[in-house]
C-alpha cells in the first residue's frame, strides 16, 4: 500500500476508532487476533478522552472532518471526493498549526539510506521487513514519523461537553 495511502489511512482510523466504539472493538479484536502477546493497553484517564475530543472537535470545526467522515462517499465521483478533501485538509491543517506543532521523527528525505543506531528509540522508529541481528541497522527510510512537539489547546470553559464534537444547528 503507498504511503500516502496508509497516511490517510492511519489518520482517518485515529479518528474512526475515538468516536465509533463499535469501529474500535471490531479493530481492537483483530489487533488482539493478529498479536496476541501484546499486553492490554490500560484504559486513557477521562482529562485525556477530553482532550482527544477538544482535537477532533477542533478539527471538525475548522475543516469539518467529522463530516467528512461519516458521509458516505461512495456515490460521489473522485474528483467530488478529491475537492471535498482538499476543503478538509486545508481546514485541519490550520486548526493543527493552530494549536500546535507537528515535527518529524526523521529529517532525511523517505527513500533515503538510513542508519538506525543501537540505542534507538522503538517508540520513534518502527522496523519492518527482514529485522534480524541487532542495531546497528541500515535500511531504507519508508515514513519519516510525526512527533507532537506542543499543543495549546483551548481550556474548556464552564460546563463545556467534549462529547459534543459539533452543535447540531437550526435555523429560524
Amino acid at each position: 500500500m503507498p504511503i500516502l495511502t496508509r497516511l490517510w489511512f492511519s489518520y482517518s482510523c485515529f479518528f474512526a476508532v475515538l468516536v465509533d466504539g463499535v469501529f474500535a472493538a471490531r479493530v481492537r479484536d483483530l489487533r488482539e487476533e493478529k498479536l496476541p502477546s501484546l499486553p492490554a493497553k490500560p484504559q486513557p484517564e477521562v482529562a485525556d478522552v477530553t482532550r482527544a475530543l477538544q482535537l477532533l472537535g477542533l478539527l471538525q470545526r475548522e475543516g469539518r472532518f467529522v463530516d467528512f467522515l461519516q458521509q458516505d462517499v461512495e456515490g460521489f465521483s473522485d474528483p467530488e471526493v478529491a475537492a471535498a478533501a482538499r476543503v478538509v485538509h486545508d481546514g485541519c491543517r490550520r486548526a493543527l498549526r493552530s494549536h500546535g506543532s507537528i515535527e518529524p521523527v526523521r529529517s532525511e528525505d523517505e527513500g533515503t539510506r538510513v542508519e538506525v543506531e543501537v540505542d534507538y528509540d522503538s517508540n520513534a522508529i518502527k522496523l519492518t521487513g527482514n529485522v534480524a541481528g541487532s542495531a546497528p541497522f541500515r535500511g531504507t527510510l519508508r515514513h519519516r514519523g510525526w512527533r507532537a512537539v506542543g499543543f495549546d489547546l483551548p481550556r474548556p470553559v464552564g460546563d463545556h461537553d467534549a462529547t459534543v464534537l459539533a452543535p447540531a444547528e437550526v435555523e429560524l
